[in-house]
């Protein structure tokens, strides 16, 4: 039996990679997006028989129902992502980070498989001495961080579904990103040569983006003993305060010239270190390393040239 595999916000920064990721591993994937940044990121899979692709949009019950009535699993990633975005229009975060997940679990039979990814910024603003683990107490300091948690809640209480707690994702992808730190710390490095850095102790955990689509690929096909719980997803040696992350850049990139003020502060106050035990005795461990990142996005800097926002 070949799985069919339904993800929304499937245009974005990690949809993208893994529509491919699945793909080549068999599954046949229906893409939704309402490409509201006018995305063309999924182009280059339009050839391929197992691949389709609906325009429309994750709040609309009229569009998700007949589409669920054909998947075995549904992988929901349509949100807006990030505090700044979240901020700027509070209904719109909160009706597609947590109401859009609320009508799939509605709409969904028990027998389709829900891998939900959400964000390890729930654990919020953490001593960065002590090991987040799933039995943590979440506290999520950002209406993007509280959207994601009360999301996380809503799959869990579902049943038959997997959330995954992401690091901070870093790595290429057809619609780059900029406001993920190691990307732009990269990109600071690559084009302005320089970064004033404030709180540089505080500490996050990082992943590669084709770690955490290989992640979902693994939950898809070792669902048992997974099912019912959450699951953090990092690189274990990549716990890492901001100032350790500049200096691995500047190892590939020697003339970043890196200045720690202190003075001023960072509105992203997160500063944890995240145990990633329970999905590594689950059968998965991230394997890509922050240099293989670093290296892969300095040739992606090079082919896209500077971008007009950082934001993206």
């Amino acid at each position: 039996m070949r799985y069919k595999v339904l993800i929304t916000g499937a245009a974005g920064y990690l949809g993208s990679i893994l529509c491919e990721h699945l793909l080549n591993a068999g599954y046949l994937v229906t893409a939704v997006d309402s490409l509201i940044y006018g995305e063309q990121n999924l182009n280059h899979l339009c050839a391929n028989p197992d691949f389709d692709f609906i325009r429309g949009d994750a709040r609309d019950e009229a569009l998700l129902k007949p589409l669920l009535k054909n998947a075995d699993i549904i992988i929901p990633l349509a949100a807006i992502v990030g505090a700044p975005a979240c901020d700027l229009d509070p209904y719109v975060a909160t009706s597609t980070n947590r109401d859009a997940i609320s009508l799939l679990c509605r709409l969904r039979s028990k027998d389709q498989l829900i891998v939900y990814p959400t964000t390890n910024s729930g654990y919020g603003t953490k001593t960065g001495d002590v090991f987040c683990t799933e039995e943590s107490s979440l506290d999520p300091i950002s209406l993007y961080g509280r959207t994601k948690v009360e999301a996380e809640e809503i799959v869990l209480a579902a049943g038959n579904s997997i959330t995954l707690r992401l690091a901070t994702v870093f790595g290429m992808s057809p619609r780059p990103r900029l406001d993920l730190l190691v990307n732009h710390f990269t990109y600071a490095a690559f084009f302005d040569g320089y970064l004033v850095i404030f709180e540089k102790d505080f500490k996050r955990n990082y992943v590669h983006i084709r770690d955490v689509a290989d992640c979902f690929i693994h939950c898809i096909r070792n669902p048992a003993g997974m099912i019912g719980r959450p699951f953090n997803v990092g690189l274990d040696s990549a716990n890492l305060s901001k100032e350790e992350l500049a200096l691995k850049i500047k190892e590939h990139l020697p003339k970043f010239y890196l200045h720690f003020s202190e003075v001023g502060s960072d509105p992203d106050k997160r500063n944890y270190v995240v145990s990633n035990q329970r999905l590594r005795e689950a059968g998965f461990e991230a394997k890509r390393s922050l240099d293989d990142g670093i290296r892969e996005l300095v040739k992606g800097y090079r082919l896209l040239g500077r971008m007009p926002g950082k934001n993206i």
